[in-house]
């Protein structure tokens, strides 16, 4: 048994199934590895090595199991690094083997000889080990993986090319030899008694009380909606954690922050007293005033306690078991006053956006693609969004229900990771419909390309449906809109404008399906089409980059600089004024709740 059979005979032990990977005679040794083995765990095949790691991110998120991605040394490497710290910054679970040149040429300047234990030194500072000898392994694999599962995290392991060649010897029961074994129990670490006894005497004594809740309460569903009810607050979701509470509780405010919604802005500007609950939402700016609430923090990860805002107490614990503890201790509360109004802000909300989807745009209006799609996915349906304003549109038009799952690049905030994160999805749940919400920029930086690994292995999944739907407005839109409203200059051609491609023809030469739509009328059809589909199949919607991602807490003077940049230098200046206006104007119409002054 040489190294490499060993190495994947033990990701086979801790039950790992699929290995997304490109190849490279930097691992040729594993490679023959993998052709002894049948296969077996599985080579998953992507046409870059970026999207492998973006594969790996996406199944370790929809499946809760660590994600292993793989690549040659030097530039394999290199590119995986873009999905590493993606995973890194969303604490996903993932582990990269890469090779490296033969030990004899280290040092040598050798071909594709790259320093990796510097480069990635960082992305995997939790756990980075070069394989020098056969007897360093089960040990470096083994803490490899269960550092990512337990620290959610990316780790490494680089072993050279010779390396993987050399006869599998056991580490001995002897001095300066490190033996190891399978497997991570299960724990949930819950505060001190006394500290939830000060959390429940602040969230007791408050009168308007919110919560905020991220991907870290996704398995704490029952408790987050039991301590709410108690509390009669209003919850607002960070967007990694959009799928960790149903948007079809009349209480669940939404999005926070730039993609957020106008109730959770409200709530946020008008509560008491917040609870924050597995989440380290960045933006401050969207939480309450520091001197207007009393704040606690429940989050598993020590480290990150304490962040974005003054909080009276930071609980170090599982979600689930904190709250499962903390909600004895808290006093029902009988004013319904609050809970009413942040629950008529949110039906209000609804009415907003189907509102700015019904606004008339050239050709299609991008809000009223997402809106029409949102009353047609199935409920197990796995939905990824693109960075962009594709993710504007996830955040704000999406109501995620019972069983489904969505995600996106949350931190990091990437371009890319749309496709190959739908693709993840699949292998993690073959028998699930999955879609991605991609921007024609993020389409042709490297969906397209992606497209082709879907059409290699659409025939394994049990549901073959993946739907890829691309924003086409030949614009880089969200960036496009920034520059507009946060620094008052007017769209820059040479870099914002994009080449019309199209992309449904595109999938068709790669034996997908899909379709173009033109039109408003033809949107909900070619959703249908595509729901009912037998292929992965890609809908090239024309949509209009006029349309602004205007987040609704954006102020009539930020709107006016907007159009104020439009008016010196855009091309379709009446337009995007027009539609800018439109799209705000809907928020103050008659039965919004705005006052009668705007």
């Amino acid at each position: 048994m040489k190294v490499a059979d060993y190495l994947l005979q033990r990701l086979r032990a801790w039950e790992v199934a699929y290995v997304f990977a490109y190849p490279g005679d930097g691992i040729n040794g594993l490679l023959a590895a993998w052709g002894r083995a049948e296969d077996r765990p599985r080579f998953i095949q992507a046409r870059h090595e970026e999207m492998s790691a973006f594969q790996a991110v996406g199944y370790a998120k929809y499946s809760g199991r660590t994600g292993v991605c793989a690549a040659t040394s030097g530039p394999g490497a290199i590119h995986l690094l873009n999905g590493l710290y993606d995973a890194k910054l969303d604490h996903v679970p993932v582990v990269a083997i890469v090779g490296q040149t033969d030990r004899s040429a280290m040092g040598g300047s050798y071909q594709q000889e790259v320093d990796l234990a510097s480069l990635y030194k960082d992305v995997a500072s939790a756990f980075c080990e070069t394989v020098t000898v056969p007897e360093q392994l089960p040990n470096v694999l083994d803490r490899a993986l269960r550092i990512a599962a337990t620290q959610r995290t990316p780790t490494a392991l680089i072993i050279p090319a010779d390396v993987q060649e050399l006869d599998y010897e056991p580490p001995a029961h002897a001095f300066k030899q490190v033996p190891s074994s399978l497997g991570v129990g299960h724990y949930a670490p819950v505060p001190a008694e006394e500290d939830l006894a000060r959390a429940a005497e602040i969230l007791n004594a408050g009168e308007r009380p919110a919560m905020l809740i991220g991907q870290g309460a996704r398995h704490a569903r029952t408790e987050v909606e039991q301590v709410a009810d108690l509390l009669g607050a209003g919850v607002a979701k960070a967007l990694l954690g959009k799928d960790a509470l149903p948007d079809t509780l009349p209480y669940v405010t939404g999005a926070i922050g730039l993609l957020g919604t106008r109730p959770s802005y409200e709530m946020m500007r008008d509560c008491d007293t917040l609870l924050v609950v597995g989440s380290s939402f960045p933006y401050t700016q969207f939480l309450p005033e520091f001197d207007q609430a009393r704040a606690v923090q429940i989050d598993i990860e020590p480290a990150m306690v304490g962040l974005r805002y003054p909080f009276e107490l930071n609980l170090v614990g599982d979600a689930a078991e904190t709250l499962r503890r903390l909600a004895p201790l808290l006093r029902r509360r009988t004013d319904g006053a609050w809970r009413e109004t942040i629950e008529g802000n949110t039906a209000r909300w609804w009415e907003v956006m189907q509102r700015r989807a019904e606004v008339p745009a050239d050709p299609v209006n991008p809000e009223y693609v997402v809106h029409a799609l949102d009353e047609l996915l199935p409920s197990n349906a796995i939905i990824s969004a693109d960075s962009g304003s594709a993710a504007n549109w996830y955040a704000r038009h999406l109501r995620m229900r019972d069983g489904m799952r969505g995600s996106l690049s949350g931190t990091l905030a990437t371009m890319g990771p749309g496709v190959p994160y739908a693709i993840g999805a699949k292998f993690a749940h073959p028998d699930r419909p999955a879609v991605a919400l991609v921007g024609d920029g993020a389409m042709q930086m490297n969906g397209l390309a992606e497209l082709l690994t879907a059409a290699k292995y659409h025939h394994e999944w049990s549901d073959p449906r993946l739907i890829v739907a691309v924003l086409n407005n030949q614009d880089l839109n969200q960036v496009t809109w920034e520059m507009r409203a946060m620094q008052g200059a007017p769209a820059f051609e040479p870099s914002q404008s994009i080449p019309d491609v199209p992309y449904a023809e595109v999938a068709a030469l790669f034996g997908l399906d899909g379709e173009r739509v033109e039109t408003a009328e033809g949107v909900t059809p070619a959703w249908r089409r595509a729901l009912d589909a037998d292929r992965p199949y890609v809908i090239d919607f024309r949509t209009d980059p006029a349309v602004p991602p205007i987040p609704p807490h954006a102020t009539w003077d930020q709107i006016k600089s907007a159009a104020a940049s439009v008016l010196r230098g855009d091309s379709d200046r009446a337009a995007v004024v027009r539609q800018g206006f439109r799209a705000k104007v809907q928020e103050f119409l008659p039965g919004s709740g705005a006052g009668e002054e705007h």
